[in-house]
């Protein structure tokens, strides 16, 4: 055939290529049926050239014949205006005449008239992304994601669940990798056994996912607490007794419109309490969050969108801390919001453990360090020297570029990066303690502090204290709030001042909520700062600047 190229072809051809990420794209033109293929289709299936006329019905050659049918009705359909758009799953022989399972999904392109314009779609070979894991003989987690987006799989599914295994690697350690993946056949076996007739996954690492049709929430947990006592007490692998951890955790699906990312991150989150916190136990998203499900997971959906939407809707408030002895302002802490119309001014509680298991986060986590330090700059203006401190999320902090972000965004707003001081808390000890030193030492070498926050809430607080480099120690306001009353309390701020003065770090109080508890805080020793509703609630950017023009008045 003639290969005089339809500009708008080509153009149409490569705008497509540039989101395929390695599926086969094609372009059909409607009004002459000449469409333009991929180059690397036409090697791997054996194709006439780039540009086909008729392509539909050369393409269907190529698929099994068991599975034509169904192609063949699909692209009929788009082709008589039937349809807008074609999603079929198949299976296509190459070249060499093996076959390989396919998902072909396109979709019509309309001129301003509303007549069919373009037909453009991508081929994904489904073998390429490694569907199948060798070992369970499971899908993998492509075909999990592949499942979850698929806009009917709210009216198919009642309930997902992850379930995965602790200190798995101490049994490849103890009997070696190829008992260990007997161990995880069988696991999976198992699965599949207690969750019949639904669909099941084997995720990365040691982690496996369940789609289920007809299990209610209570079953679910009566299967997984069933699972919890056999993997630990009746599990062998031939004579060979192995006592396995469990972590559990799900969400229940409502056929309501919301993004397939959103499921996902809420099911990682009460999976990660199941482990993190309930030692296993298992952890339903609903009973986390203590109101209607459909209602906070839709406005978890709203929220994670307005994050792919350039933070629309977020905004910082911030905290004053003050000297303990001039009370003069010494800081702020920067404190995340968002707001819609609807909504109103929603609080971090209410979605940002959520959003911490998202891949979304670290976006928002780069706003809010470049948001503080555009208003920190104004700030230091009335104050030159106070800090802003902004808190960080490990995961947040282990993402690869955080290093280089943080220091993009310094340079580029010119702030300070001794007047930024960085607050964790003691959920970093899921990070490798060696690069936490390294990266929280190459900090302080520029001049940026270090805050360990909620200090004492955490089992693993005294740990960090000791493995890495700290500058300020913020005492948790639930230490606080009786100090004036509680011996306990007043014990514990002591035992907690001293221990961060021995490490020579500041302590920061948190709590101050009353005069009582300002008094009393104040003749403690080695109390540095203090924070709380008695000197100002989270306000905004502007409103701390007026606070900070009363007390360079007073």
């Amino acid at each position: 055939m003639s290969k005089n190229k339809n500009s708008r072809l080509d153009s149409m051809y490569e705008t497509l290529s540039i989101f395929a990420e390695g599926a086969y794209v094609f372009v059909c033109d409607m009004d002459t049926n000449v469409s333009r293929w991929s180059k690397n289709a036409v090697e791997y299936f054996g194709l006439p050239d780039e540009y086909m006329l008729h392509a539909g019905k050369i393409w269907a050659d190529h698929i099994h014949p068991d599975d034509r049918a169904a192609y063949e009705k699909s692209i009929n359909d788009v082709f008589s205006g039937d349809a807008e758009n074609h999603n079929v799953h198949y299976r296509a022989a190459a070249a060499d005449g093996s076959y390989a399972s396919y998902t072909c999904k396109g979709n019509v392109i309309r001129k301003s008239n509303n007549e069919p314009d373009f037909f453009c779609g991508i081929i994904r070979n489904h073998s390429k992304y490694e569907y199948i894991d060798n070992n369970t003989g499971l899908r993998t987690v492509y075909g999990f994601f592949d499942d979850i987006k698929g806009s009917s799989f709210t009216h198919n599914v009642n309930l997902i669940l992850m379930i995965g295994l602790s200190s798995f690697s101490n049994i490849n350690d103890i009997y070696g990798y190829e008992f260990g993946n007997r161990v995880l056949q069988k696991f999976s076996r198992k699965i599949i056994e207690v969750f019949p007739d639904s669909n099941v996954y084997k995720m990365n690492g040691t982690r496996f996912a369940v789609m289920a049709s007809s299990v209610t929430a209570e079953e679910a947990e009566e299967k997984y607490n069933y699972l919890h006592g056999y993997f630990r007490n009746d599990f062998y692998i031939d004579d060979t007794h192995v006592v396995l951890s469990l972590n559990g955790g799900a969400i229940q699906v409502d056929s309501f419109d919301v993004s397939w990312n959103t499921f996902y991150s809420c099911l990682r989150f009460a999976y990660y309490q199941s482990k993190r916190k309930k030692c296993g136990g298992f952890v339903i998203f609903d009973d986390i969050i203590k109101a209607d499900n459909r209602r906070c997971v839709e406005h978890i959906n709203v929220i994670r969108n307005s994050i792919a939407e350039g933070c629309r809707g977020f905004f910082l408030c911030y905290q004053l801390i003050v000297n303990t002895k001039t009370e003069k302002v010494n800081g702020v802490e920067a404190l995340i919001r968002w707001k819609s119309d609807e909504l109103g001014v929603v609080t971090p509680d209410k979605f940002i453990d959520v959003l911490e298991e998202d891949s979304l986060f670290p976006e928002l986590g780069k706003w809010i360090l470049r948001q503080a330090m555009e208003d920190g700059k104004k700030f230091l203006a009335r104050n030159p020297d106070m800090t802003v401190s902004v808190n960080l999320s490990y995961t947040q902090i282990q993402q690869p570029g955080f290093v280089n972000d943080l220091f993009e965004i310094i340079e580029s707003t010119g702030f300070p990066p001794s007047r930024l001081c960085l607050e964790i808390t003691e959920r970093c000890r899921l990070m490798d303690i060696e690069l936490m030193r390294n990266m929280f030492g190459f900090f302080r070498e520029k001049g940026i502090k270090i805050a360990v926050d909620d200090f004492g809430t955490g089992y693993a607080s005294i740990g960090i204290l000791r493995s890495i480099p700290v500058d300020v120690v913020k005492i948790d306001r639930e230490f606080v709030k009786n100090i004036d009353t509680d011996p306990r309390d007043k014990s514990s701020v002591k035992f907690i001042s001293d221990l961060a003065t021995s490490f020579s770090a500041d302590v920061c109080c948190e709590g101050i909520e009353n005069n009582k508890i300002r008094g009393f805080v104040r003749k403690c020793d080695n109390i540095a700062s203090m924070q709380g509703y008695f000197y100002s609630k989270p306000i905004t950017a502007d409103e701390i600047l007026e606070k900070l023009d009363e007390y360079n008045n007073d």
